[in-house]
């Protein structure tokens, strides 16, 4: 079953319900807007959402009745529509044991999850759970009600075996790759690490009565402002928690679902076989650029993605990222790749989403993860070293490992997981921090490529595969000692003039003319 009808036949009585993990400013500006909007054509469903630990949102949304406010920002127009899709919220750190109870209800249908890649608990070591994580170490030692996403999950979807078997899609949100079957692989290895009769369980009740579809997301949705509060206020919304939002939105799904789901594709969504392609096409393209703007743009003191992405520099890094990730990509038909990367510089240009380069910046480790390996080693493997793909990696790690070189009170300094062990990495290689932009007298050399090689290679933090190879890692190094002696021009010189070097690269900023208009679905 997966039509809304469907939804019907399901156990449980009353309106169905989506239960969400990770109640931010995304799932509020499109999965909420897709099923509010889904409900004017099929049966309404319920969202109730759930934030991890952080109280704000969810206060906010019961003083405010369950509504709140999405603050559209295009480059020439402004609208404001208030949204009542979230019914229900709490916070799990203050109700540890209500979201099995939650998961385990019947009439929760669908259990959706925007938490981010952190909170997904991989290693980036074997691309597998990290069963070291002290959040999973705990749940896994039963150490009181579980504290990690897949804890809450595995403790909620064994309640519910034991309960009812009643059928559940679990709906993951997020920037992963291959992210259903990702989550699913996460929590059949959450099963096989516990007691044997409980894990039991859970393996044969992932294999019964749950789906995992893979699932595709795109809007650019950057922090609250006071402005934004402001911009609700003047509409009529006195509203502690809008959220800003780009016009842009889509949202890609296999229509895999166990118990039903709300008409989305009524209110916009598309269904396809091929979420994997959309996937690629966004992670890369949009992901990885967006990355690379980020980097170049704290090294430069941009507080603002729009301002790194007006910088003709930096536009002809991303250009030079778009040629290397295009090739590398699977296109579903009728997808317009030209049309989506001019579409994309349109959206890095638009100021007004006031879009932080460190917010974008945040958890690089864990974001290039995702966006760099696959398009790099499919290069190397047809024997050519991508340079913009190496910039990424040489921009992320110098504002990493040097953020003295940052304008920190400008532009604020990107949180980052790996960043004190980057950070003792690069004190022992010899590196210096500098201005990030005139040069210095750093290490030079020896010291970039030591760092490139304690971090791709030794450390892994880019997964194994892509620290054995290399070539890519001297490259990464010689960007990292370009960044640290010449600042952001100068790697992008050389970045770009390596590029040419190998055929690559038509010099024209992502957001140059060419055709306009939205990618188009099969």
């Amino acid at each position: 079953m997966s039509a809304s009808g469907a939804a019907a036949s399901a156990s449980g009585d009353g309106t169905p319900r989506i239960l969400h993990l990770g109640l931010g400013n995304f799932h509020r500006a499109h999965q909420a807007l897709y099923t509010e909007d889904a409900g004017r054509h099929g049966r309404p469903w319920e969202i109730t959402g759930v934030a991890g630990s952080t109280r704000g949102v969810v206060e906010a949304l019961h003083r405010q009745g369950m509504r709140y406010s999405v603050v559209t920002l295009g480059p020439r127009h402004t609208g404001v529509r208030q949204v009542a899709a979230v019914t229900d919220a709490f916070v799990a750190a203050d109700d540890p044991r209500r979201v099995p109870r939650e998961i385990a209800d019947p009439r929760t249908r669908v259990v959706s999850l925007t938490v981010t890649e952190k909170g997904y608990a991989v290693s980036p070591r074997t691309g597998r759970l990290d069963l070291d994580a002290p959040d999973i170490r705990a749940d896994l030692d039963g150490q009181g009600p579980p504290r990690s996403t897949v804890g809450r999950l595995a403790a909620g979807l064994l309640r519910r075996a034991r309960e009812s078997g009643a059928p559940v899609t679990v709906l993951s949100c997020d920037n992963i790759t291959a992210n259903g079957t990702t989550l699913a692989g996460l929590l059949r290895g959450f099963a096989a690490a516990m007691p044997s009769r409980d894990g039991a369980e859970l393996a044969a009740a992932l294999e019964e009565f749950v789906t995992f579809p893979d699932t595709m997301v795109d809007r650019i949705v950057p922090a609250t402002t006071d402005a934004h509060r402001s911009t609700a206020a003047e509409a009529g919304f006195a509203d502690e928690v809008p959220v800003p939002a780009e016009p842009f939105t889509m949202w890609v799904m296999r229509d895999r679902f166990a118990a039903g789901r709300p008409a989305w594709e009524e209110a916009g969504a598309v269904l396809s076989d091929r979420v994997h392609d959309y996937e690629q096409i966004k992670v890369r393209l949009l992901n990885g650029s967006h990355s690379l703007l980020a980097y170049l743009g704290l090294l430069t003191g941009r507080e603002l993605i729009a301002d790194a992405a007006a910088d003709p520099a930096i536009a002809r890094a991303v250009a030079l990222l778009g040629d290397e990730y295009e090739p590398t990509l699977t296109l579903p038909e009728g997808f317009d790749v030209t049309a989506y990367r001019a579409e994309l510089g349109e959206r890095f240009a638009n100021r007004r989403l006031g879009h932080r380069t460190a917010q974008v910046g945040a958890d690089g480790s864990l974001k290039l993860a995702q966006r760099v390996p696959g398009a790099a080693l499919w290069h190397l493997a047809a024997g050519r070293v991508p340079s913009a793909l190496a910039l990424t990696v040489a921009a992320w790690l110098r504002c990493t490992a040097y953020p003295e070189a940052l304008d920190a009170g400008r532009t604020g300094v990107p949180p980052e997981p790996a960043g004190a062990r980057i950070r003792e990495l690069a004190a022992r290689c010899g590196g210096t921090g500098g201005t990030g932009s005139t040069g210095g007298t750093g290490a030079g050399g020896r010291g970039a490529l030591r760092l490139a090689r304690e971090v791709l290679t030794h450390e892994a933090v880019l997964g194994r595969r892509l620290g054995e190879q290399g070539e890519f890692v001297e490259r990464v190094a010689e960007l990292l000692d370009a960044l640290e002696r010449g600042g952001a021009d100068a790697a992008v010189r050389e970045a770009c003039a390596a590029g040419a070097g190998r055929g690559s690269g038509n010099g024209d900023a992502a957001g140059a003319a060419g055709p306009r208009g939205r990618p188009v679905p099969p």
